[in-house]
């Protein structure tokens, strides 16, 4: 488990190519998932499409780790692929977990990689495994997978199957699926999660989370995929299916913007980067402060922090250098490992911070812990003030979409006022981005709509009874002891 308590973790990322001609697409995967590295650390998978064969291959770790230089020799050659970096929210970091899911059924194979997370997985997989379903891991992938298949079996092409899924499974999600002859790209109806396409110089389809996945691969962006729409690619050409567009109001995870995203990826027309500094702008105007330099912690915090420098006057500075080669996998065994790790991640520059009151740029506080941490470090380095500004407003909800935002006991802001968290994190002045101005940041995007549930308790769908994300893997508890009835007793002797 990943015990660093300072960050949201990462969505997941998905990536898909589509061509006519076989070529070495296993590469092409490679460099488009390790564009997406950012969106998930914990395992990654490639699945390849050669002549209607699907082979694949998953494992825990980073891309470049899991795909050494022979696994890719014998992935092969193919027309199509897809691929998957997780972070997972629903099921354990265990290697049946890791995506694609390839699926044999009747009328063939199909490979699905998934970002998102379903409201109703744990009703539809109940549904299925009392018809005779078997469930080989505890992510709400599968049971899409299983949805979908269910579906292909009763109707003439995969795409027709995808569509009618769609009615069945409701929460967030952006997937790829692809069967012998097609890549099939969707979106859910409110487009919690991102995702778009382009093309290659020779022609070649390529399906992202994020469009700097395109950049990393020579792609051309030609548009995102609409909230609800379908896209299919296939020898045909390109088609989209729209029968679940404008079926609900959009409901953009504004937290791509504020914190997962790539500054250097476009989401539904909006810079990311521009978001950022929009956020730092707005946070300037809102919670100015007498100071002598900005910084930021990296890395989202960076831009957000030069938006805060342009609108104050202040200066900007490089306040930090973080070490590259520690990930989120980096394994804490204990408390003061975890104190340690910060250091070792994150290391404040003396020259710039000694002597100066510093206005410090996050992007969030969830337990406030490592925030406290980082001020400290400040502070050692010579800081006469540290004024914390945080690029969005106080978690006060838990996240049921994919963003590891967790129960309300564990969120700082559902037990202290603002001045509260100051004194914990032992900064001189705290000011967090208003409720009110967080919709702005991306207001020149296309978006019509955002979800803000983390931060005011709208949930644009139903809530789940029992989120699941843990219930397939608990432990039996043999401390608890059922009085049998007789009826009990006759049951277990039949």
């Amino acid at each position: 488990m990943n015990t660093d308590s300072r960050k949201l973790h990462e969505e997941c990322g998905v990536f898909g190519v589509f061509g006519h001609e076989t070529t070495d697409v296993a590469s092409t995967v490679y460099y488009g998932l390790f564009a997406l590295q950012h969106r998930g650390q914990e395992g990654c998978g490639i699945a390849i499409n050669d002549g209607g064969v699907i082979s694949s291959y998953k494992d825990i770790g980073l891309v470049n780790d899991v795909f050494t230089h022979d696994v890719m020799l014998k992935l092969g050659h193919g027309n199509m692929a897809i691929g998957h970096v997780r972070y997972g929210t629903t099921g354990s970091n265990d290697r049946s977990n890791v995506q694609p899911i390839v699926v044999n059924h009747v009328k063939g194979r199909m490979a699905l990689a998934h970002n998102g997370n379903l409201v109703n997985s744990t009703e539809l997989r109940e549904e299925l495994e009392m018809q005779g379903s078997i469930f080989h891991s505890t992510s709400d992938t599968e049971v899409i997978s299983y949805v979908i298949t269910k579906e292909r079996i009763k109707c003439d092409s995969i795409e027709e199957a995808v569509n009618r899924a769609m009615y069945n499974i409701d929460g967030a999600y952006s997937f790829v699926v692809m069967s012998p002859a097609k890549l099939i790209a969707a979106r859910d109806p409110r487009g919690f999660r991102p995702l778009c396409y382009g093309q290659t110089a020779d022609g070649r389809y390529i399906v992202a989370s994020e469009s700097c996945a395109l950049d990393a691969v020579s792609a051309k962006f030609i548009r995102d995929i609409k909230p609800g729409e379908i896209v299919v690619f296939s020898d045909e050409g390109v088609r989209s299916i729209t029968d679940h567009c404008n079926q609900c109001d959009s409901a953009l995870c504004i937290f791509e913007h504020i914190y997962f995203a790539r500054p250097d990826s476009k989401v539904d027309g909006c810079s990311v980067h521009h978001a950022r500094a929009r956020a730092g702008e707005l946070l300037a105007k809102a919670h100015p402060v007498d100071a002598d330099i900005v910084i930021g912690v990296p890395d989202s915090g960076l831009d957000a922090a030069i938006g805060y420098a342009r609108e104050s006057g202040i200066p900007y500075g490089i306040g930090f250098i973080k070490n590259k080669y520690i990930g989120r996998t980096f394994i804490s065994p204990g408390q003061a490992s975890r104190e340690d790790k910060v250091k070792i991640k994150l290391n404040p520059i003396s020259e710039v911070v000694r002597g100066k009151r510093v206005v410090m740029i996050d992007d969030s506080i969830v337990r406030g812990t490592t925030c406290a941490r980082i001020v400290h470090l400040i502070r050692e380095a010579g800081a006469k003030e540290v004024h914390v500004r945080i690029s969005a407003p106080p978690f006060i909800s838990p996240c049921y979409y994919g963003v590891d935002i967790d129960s309300k006991d564990k969120l700082i802001a559902c037990k202290h006022t603002i001045p509260e968290i100051a004194e914990i994190i032992d900064a001189d002045t705290l000011g967090f981005l208003p409720y009110d101005d967080v919709k702005k940041i991306a207001e020149d995007g296309d978006c019509k709509g955002f979800c803000l549930a983390c931060f005011d308790g709208n949930y644009p769908t139903i809530i789940p009874k029992d989120d699941g994300k843990n219930k397939f893997e608990q432990k039996i508890d043999k401390t608890k002891k059922k009085s049998k009835t007789k009826d009990d007793t006759n049951e277990e002797q039949q």
